[in-house]
């Protein structure tokens, strides 16, 4: 027989509160066996879907993504379309998590370069941070302007 695990080993073994398995649970996330007495039973495969979850909640998936997306153990008899879905859907998520790392790596370098201004202030270091503080500013804007051209799209007929 298949072990079973309480609410309170689940939490102490993910690091996740009771509250939020409660919620999952709720929302239908992941949904334990339950006891006679209505207690959570959680198997080892519902601790992998957690596990998943965690990892997805990371990388910024909200829980209607997660819901609406996956299907965690549930993959019999599964549909080569909505395969193809989630697969797209999965690209343009690494999409956009590409595009936050570029952004970031940009930022952390205006800050590395703010903190060496700070430390040997030279017009030249400054104007330095200047013209970084300046590309990535032009980077927001650009992305602005095509977030609105995006959303304009969306209305035309």
């Amino acid at each position: 027989m298949e072990k079973l695990y309480s609410i309170q080993e689940v939490s102490q073994f993910l690091g996740m509160t009771k509250d939020t398995l409660r919620y999952y649970d709720r929302i239908g996330i992941v949904s334990p066996s339950r006891e006679d007495n209505q207690y959570r039973r959680y198997s080892k495969d519902d601790l992998i879907d957690l596990m998943n979850i965690q990892i997805m909640r990371y990388a910024d998936f909200s829980l209607d993504e997660i819901r609406g997306k996956f299907r965690f153990h549930k993959m019999e008899g599964i549909d080569p379309d909505y395969c193809e879905e989630v697969a797209a859907f999965l690209d343009a998520k690494n999409a956009e998590t590409r595009k936050k790392i570029a952004h970031l790596e940009k930022v952390s370098r205006l800050l590395d370069v703010a903190v060496e201004t700070l430390r040997d202030f030279t017009n030249e270091s400054d104007q330095r941070l200047t013209e970084i503080a300046r590309e990535i500013y032009m980077d927001l804007q650009k992305k602005e302007t095509e977030i609105s051209k995006e959303g304009c799209g969306e209305h035309q007929g």
